[in-house]
């Protein structure tokens, strides 16, 4: 063991306290695992990708739904010392191609539901040497996963890996562009799953639940990793359906998960009609935006009373601001307060750190803390944007906007690329899509500006909604409002049948403004 523990220092030291703890239950294969059979099975993969020529730093990436195979790939690379690389599973051939060969990627771990993508964009993955598949028929010139299962030794591989190792290359799923790649080390996990531990009292007598994608960095970081550090059960399902997560809760006596507020409230909305026992679960965990008051109290009526909210990003470890139970309804709309070992200020955009603006003032947030990413890779101008030391701190500059209010709390207003100047006038979107979400028909909403001859930009709204409502509708709605001005009120609204987001759930606006995006949007403009 290194001088401070590593990923997979962590496994080992949970199967040496709990060996008969139930580590990992995945239904989709029929499969439960100790922590001991799930670390011999852990060590059986490292030492198969030793023997395939997989060393110390080379990248491993896999195109994989939720499973037991990648809570396994993800520590036998932590334990040789290799650069997880998880990709979306809903990304095209292309999309894997960019990303793949940005990251040079030697192995590729890939399955069904992923098979035509991944041998569409194969022939020019330049630097793969290795593909593994995870389900039955597998292709030719692909290795069997439960073959390497079989084949590799069941004892520790003998490699060293130390804290400031590379762990992953975790590429932000982007609410601007092309996605980046994250570098994080062994030591940036181990503090952000200290913390995570801390602030939502994750014990050894836990029962996980992962929905959301685990090759996203808020359930893999905040969740698998924090439970296998305790000890605690995980519970994976391939995918997220309410229904089945609801029933999962019941079976298996599930007290903590994550989900971003959609997720919360589609279960929510569930549990309310269902016949299931939900009561085992004790806390929730929520990222990627507020949960709004309507989808909180509901998921309190149906679900459970405690709930934590998260706000960071990849760059971060994700979780850098936490907001506790009991600030949940008396400071709603809030991130909360810093995360242990965390500082975050409120500063004039692109300023020096010491450039902080008064309390109340908007500025742009920025967060030093010990979890914070070494690089974006290949991105050298990138980095230099993003992360600026000063004093002996590392800031990292979120181009999020926000606030502190009189107690110390932040707010997070909106991103600094999304906000809309009309009549020279600066419109946060945040705040009209909450305005917007209290109607009765509306699901979801985004806002943002559209190029206008007279004003500059105008407010748009594209929407989501349950009935029939119409932009006249929505106009009056918001014209009656006394909690947005008319000028921040929409001059258009496109109907949707759903939004783009991330994995995280945020929504991703920049594929709003493609005209590429195949929306297909009914609009209606309204009067001014």
């Amino acid at each position: 063991m290194s001088s401070y523990p590593t990923i997979g220092d962590t496994l080992e030291q949970t199967v040496a306290r709990y060996p008969d703890n139930d580590a990992i239950i995945y239904p989709h294969k029929d499969q439960r695992w100790t922590y001991e059979q799930f670390n011999e099975r852990v060590n059986r993969l490292a030492n198969a990708m030793i023997d395939l020529g997989i060393e110390k730093g080379d990248r491993v990436a896999t195109v994989l739904h939720n499973g037991s195979e990648i809570a396994l790939t993800v520590y036998a690379c932590a334990k040789i010392g290799a650069a997880f690389t998880p990709l979306n599973f809903r990304l095209p051939a292309g999309e894997i191609e960019y990303i793949v060969n940005d990251a040079e990627a030697k192995m590729v771990i890939y399955e069904s539901d992923t098979q035509s993508a991944v041998e569409g964009a194969r022939p020019e993955l330049e630097n793969v040497e290795e593909f593994v598949f995870v389900d039955e028929g597998v292709p030719e010139g692909t290795r069997d996963f439960y073959g390497l299962l079989e084949s590799g030794h069941h004892e520790s591989p003998d490699v060293v890996v130390d804290e400031d190792d590379i762990y992953a290359f975790i590429y932000t799923s982007g609410t601007t562009g092309r996605p980046k790649g994250v570098v994080h080390e062994h030591r940036d996990m181990i503090e952000h799953s200290l913390i995570v531990i801390a602030e939502m009292n994750i014990t050894r007598d836990d029962v996980g639940l992962s929905i959301l994608p685990l090759y996203h960095c808020a359930e893999l970081h905040a969740m698998l990793f924090t439970r296998v550090h305790r000890g605690a059960t995980n519970v994976i399902h391939h995918e997220f359906e309410p229904q089945a997560a609801l029933e999962a809760i019941e079976k298996h006596d599930v007290s903590v998960f994550f989900a971003a507020p959609t997720a919360w409230h589609a279960l929510a909305r569930t549990a309310a009609n269902a016949d299931v026992d939900v009561s085992s679960l004790e806390r929730g965990l929520y990222g990627a935006a507020p949960m709004p008051e309507e989808v909180l109290n509901m998921a309190m009526e149906h679900l459970c009373e405690d709930y934590v909210q998260a706000y960071g990003m990849t760059e971060i470890g994700p979780c850098g601001v936490f907001q506790r139970p009991d600030d949940q309804l008396s400071k709603q709309g809030s991130a909360g307060l810093p995360a242990p070992n965390h500082e975050v200020r409120v500063v004039e955009p692109n300023s020096s750190p010491s450039d902080v603006v008064e309390q109340g003032d908007v500025g742009e947030i920025i967060i030093a803390g010990p979890c914070t990413m070494r690089e974006y890779w290949n991105r050298p101008d990138a980095t230099a944007a993003s992360l600026r030391e000063v004093g002996g701190s590392e800031w990292y500059y979120t181009g999020d906007i926000g606030y502190f209010d009189e107690d110390g709390y932040l707010y997070h207003v909106d991103r600094k690329d999304d906000m809309i100047v009309s009549g020279g006038e600066n419109i946060y979107p945040a705040e009209v899509e909450d305005v917007l979400f209290l109607h009765e028909d509306v699901t979801e909403a985004a806002v943002l500006g559209e190029d206008d001859t007279e004003w500059g930009e105008q407010v748009v709204a594209y929407i989501v909604s349950d009935g029939d409502t119409t932009a006249q509708e929505l106009d009056e709605f918001m014209r009656e409002s006394d909690r947005v001005a008319d000028f921040k009120r929409p001059r258009k609204y496109y109907f949707v049948d759903s939004l783009p987001k991330n994995p995280s759930g945020k929504v991703q606006k920049f594929k709003l403004r493609d005209e590429d995006a195949n929306l297909d949007p009914d609009s209606e403009s309204v009067s001014r």
